[in-house]
C-alpha cells in the first residue's frame, strides 16, 4: 500500500477526467467557458460589427460583482411597492396610513419637535406607548368595566379621589387607561416620594404625567385645568392584609381637600373593585423592608413561592365607578384654612367611596367570574 499511486476515482489522474486522453474531454471543455480548450467563437457574419475589447461572445459587457448582488437590477420603486404590499398583507388596508403616522412620529422625536410640560409630562409617548401597552391588560385580563364616566368633567381642573389597593399600585395605571379611553383626558397622578427615588420608575412616572404628591404641585396642575388623581390611603391602602380588603384606611390629613378648596375645582370620588384580588397579601417581611427602605415586602400565595411567575397578577374582574362630583367653588375664600371644614369634606369623600365599594362588590359577584 505504501508504494501504490493514489489516483482519483474515475480520472486516473489525467486531464481528460476519465477519458484516458491528454486533452480535456468535450464536456470539460464546455464547462471551461473562456479557458483554454473552450469552444471557438464562430466567425462574424458579413456586415457584422466586431466585438469591442472586453465584450463577451454574445455582445454584452462582462458582468461585474456588484451587478450579481441580490439587490442588483431591481428599481427602487419596485422595492418600495413590494414593502407596501407586504405591509398591507400584514396590517390590513390601513397599513399605509399607520406607516405614515409612525414615520411622522419618528421624525418629530428625532428632530425634537414635541412638547414636554414643566412637570416632564410627554403626552405623545404616554398615549402611543404607555396607554397602548396597558389597554390590553385592562380590557382582556381584568375585563375592566367603567361606570359614571359622565361625572368626569370634559374640561377644566378636577380632582379624582380613589381608594388604593392591590399590594402593587396597578389600580393607578388602570385608572389612567379608563380616563383616557372613556373621558378622552389625561389623568395626572400624584405619586409618593418613593416613586421618584427609583431609577427607572422615576423617569417613566414623569413621562406619563405623575407628579410628586404635594399641595404646591397639585394646586398648580389644578389651576392649569388638569385632571389630577390622588389616592389618599397611600401605602396603608395597598399594603393592608387581604383579610381587610375593601375597608378604607385613614385618608391622611385632607391635603387633597385643601388643594381643591384653594383652586375651586370639583372632587370626583372613584371606587375601584377588583384590585384587592390581584396580589392577595397574606404576609409581610418588615425587617427586610426596613433594610431595603421600602414600606413592606409582600408575601402572596404565588410570591415568592413561584419566583418571577408570582409577579403575574391574578385575572380578577374590575369595576370602576366615578361618583357625583362634590363642588368646592361655593365655599368662601379662606375655607381651605378651616380644619373642621376640611375634615368634614374629607370624611364625606371617604364615606361616599366606602359605600360605593360595598354596593359594587354585590353587583360584581365572584372576583374571578
Amino acid at each position: 500500500m505504501g508504494d501504490a499511486d493514489i489516483i482519483p476515482i474515475g480520472t486516473r489522474g489525467r486531464p481528460g477526467r476519465g477519458s484516458g486522453g491528454n486533452r480535456p474531454s468535450a464536456p470539460a471543455r464546455d464547462l471551461a467557458g473562456g479557458r483554454a480548450g473552450a469552444r471557438r467563437t464562430p466567425p462574424p457574419t458579413a456586415g457584422a460589427r466586431p466585438a469591442e475589447p472586453g465584450a463577451s461572445a454574445v455582445g454584452r459587457p462582462p458582468t461585474t460583482t456588484a451587478e450579481r448582488g441580490p439587490l442588483a437590477g431591481v428599481p427602487v420603486g419596485d422595492w418600495l411597492n413590494a414593502f407596501q404590499q407586504a405591509a398591507v398583507e400584514l396590517f390590513g388596508d390601513d397599513a399605509e396610513a399607520q406607516l405614515a403616522r409612525f414615520l411622522a412620529f419618528l421624525r418629530r422625536r428625532l428632530t425634537g419637535d414635541y412638547v414636554i410640560d414643566e412637570f416632564g409630562f410627554d403626552a405623545e409617548i404616554t398615549e402611543r406607548f404607555f396607554i397602548a401597552a396597558l389597554r390590553p391588560i385592562a380590557q382582556r385580563w381584568f375585563r375592566l368595566e367603567v361606570r359614571g364616566i359622565d361625572n368626569v368633567p370634559a374640561e377644566g381642573g378636577a380632582l379624582v379621589v380613589s381608594n388604593h389597593s392591590g399590594t402593587v399600585p396597578v389600580d393607578g395605571l388602570m385608572t389612567m387607561v379608563a380616563v383616557h379611553d372613556h373621558a378622552g383626558r389625561s389623568l395626572r397622578p400624584l405619586g409618593a416620594d418613593l416613586v421618584f427615588r427609583l431609577p427607572v420608575v422615576s423617569a417613566l412616572a414623569r413621562k406619563s404625567g405623575t407628579t410628586l404628591a404635594c399641595n404646591d404641585d397639585a394646586e398648580r396642575l389644578l389651576r392649569n385645568g388638569e385632571l389630577v388623581g390622588v389616592w389618599p390611603e397611600g401605602f396603608k391602602g395597598i399594603g393592608k392584609p387581604f383579610a381587610e380588603r375593601y375597608k378604607l384606611q385613614r385618608f391622611g390629613r385632607g391635603g387633597f381637600v385643601s388643594a381643591a378648596l384653594r383652586t375651586g375645582v370639583p372632587i370626583v370620588p372613584l371606587s375601584v373593585v377588583g384590585a384587592e384580588e390581584i396580589y392577595p397579601l397574606v404576609g409581610n417581611l418588615p425587617s427586610l423592608a426596613r433594610l431595603l427602605g421600602v414600606p413592606y415586602i409582600p408575601i402572596t400565595p404565588t410570591f415568592p413561592l413561584l419566583g418571577p411567575l408570582g409577579l403575574v397578577p391574578l385575572p380578577s374582574k374590575w369595576v370602576m365607578e366615578f361618583g357625583e362630583p362634590i363642588r368646592t367653588d361655593e365655599y368662601d375664600e379662606g375655607a381651605a384654612d378651616d380644619p373642621m371644614l376640611v375634615f368634614n369634606l374629607t370624611d364625606q369623600v371617604r364615606e361616599t367611596i366606602q359605600q360605593s365599594l360595598y354596593r359594587l362588590l354585590v353587583d360584581r359577584g365572584g372576583a374571578f367570574g
